[in-house]
């Protein structure tokens, strides 16, 4: 499941990518825009600014802004940085791969086979789906 901390970090850059070229906007627009806490949002921007996906500039003027366009920040980094990992069981995670404790074997192991599957389903997904691109399917909902 997503967790808050990802839904509420891709809501701010969603909103960022929508402002993109006009210039920093304030935390406290981001957390009034989509009704998040503003201190929790702080957190999340620090961490996303940490890893390269956002910058900010502070005093007259600041605030936060994407550090790279929208059509290339995807929802897959976003989620990875902010919860680790989009496998669901760590031996099938390519970031934070580990051996089940419980394993015999993992070439036969069926669990490990499936949750393969499904973590190369939502990676192909999640790794596809960029800011942009879904700022702009919300544009046509819109209209």
């Amino acid at each position: 499941m997503l967790s808050r901390k990802s839904k509420y970090g891709l809501k701010a850059l969603l909103a960022l990518a929508q402002e993109a070229g006009r210039g920093p906007v304030l935390i406290s627009e981001l957390a009034d825009r989509d009704a998040i806490p503003k201190k929790f949002l702080e957190a999340i921007l620090l961490e996303l600014k940490r890893h390269g996906v956002v910058e900010s500039k502070k005093g007259k003027g600041g605030g936060y802004f994407l550090r790279r366009k929208p059509s290339e920040i995807t929802f897959g980094q976003v989620i990875r940085v902010l919860d680790g990992p989009l496998a669901a069981v760590p031996c099938v995670s390519q970031m934070a791969y580990m051996k089940c404790t419980e394993c015999v074997d993992e070439e036969t192991c069926g669990v490990r086979v499936a949750m393969k599957e499904v973590r190369d389903a939502t990676a192909e997904i999640l790794d596809n789906t960029t800011l942009d691109g879904v700022n702009k399917k919300l544009a046509r909902k819109r209209r």
